[in-house]
């Protein structure tokens, strides 16, 4: 039964499923989530600030950057029924937002940054509607996918630190395609989930799709900058 106090982004009728519901309500509240995480990206570019320029050391920044998001997601989860969680879904996504900023101004100093954008940005929406369509099909092996998501989250997690200290371009590039195919296949995992009934908090689900896609990406936007990347 859905709390009283959470808000519904799609207004639905009643004879719609429960799964349903919570899938459209879902897609409601991670497209509104694009909104802050633009406006955070928007002020980032236009002051040129960063975790950085705030604290002068890349690991202090990084760290700064990991208690910020696994914080707020903790808030999150606690307040996975109540637009408390909603509007915390906002704020995270703003300062996911604002961490693009100095990828995207580096990306538009480039002679076809704005290309290397766009196309960034389409693959990722293609990526996201394949998945969510994938998810659909009867044969969807949930159990299974979870476990590759799992496995695939701690490799690549195990192959960033990595990559923070060894400082290898290959290694770097490496995780990032890791966590753009691992990222893919959360995002029909999460998908499936809600629409067999495993998942009954809309705002618990649009946190995961959103971190997802964030992945997706600053991922291919790596990876484009690598290999297309023109001064």
């Amino acid at each position: 039964m859905q709390p009283r106090n959470v808000y519904d982004y799609t207004d639905v009728g009643g004879s719609v499923s429960a799964q349903s519901t919570i899938l459209r309500k879902t897609y409601g509240l991670l497209g509104l989530s694009f909104l802050p995480a633009a406006a955070g990206a928007f002020v980032a570019m236009a002051t040129g600030l960063s975790l950085f320029s705030f604290t002068g050391n890349y690991w202090v920044a990084l760290g700064i950057f990991f208690a910020f998001f696994y914080g707020m997601s903790f808030l999150i989860e606690k307040n996975r029924y109540s637009n408390v969680g909603a509007a915390l879904l906002m704020v995270l996504t703003f300062g996911l937002g604002f961490t693009l900023g100095p990828i995207l101004n580096y990306s538009l100093a480039l002679s076809n940054g704005i290309q290397l954008i766009g196309i960034a940005a389409v693959m990722t929406a293609a990526v996201f509607l394949s998945m969510a369509a994938m998810a659909k099909s009867p044969t969807f092996q949930t159990n299974s996918i979870a476990r590759f998501v799992t496995v695939g989250f701690v490799v690549a997690a195990i192959a960033m630190v990595a990559s923070f200290f060894l400082q290898i371009p290959a290694l770097s590039l490496t995780v990032s395609a890791l966590f753009v195919i691992v990222s893919s296949v959360l995002i029909m995992w999460q998908v499936r989930v809600i629409i067999e009934g495993g998942e009954d908090s809309h705002i618990s689900a649009a946190l995961t799709l959103f971190v997802a896609i964030y992945n997706i990406f600053t991922g291919l936007l790596r990876l484009l900058l690598a290999f297309a990347g023109e001064d």
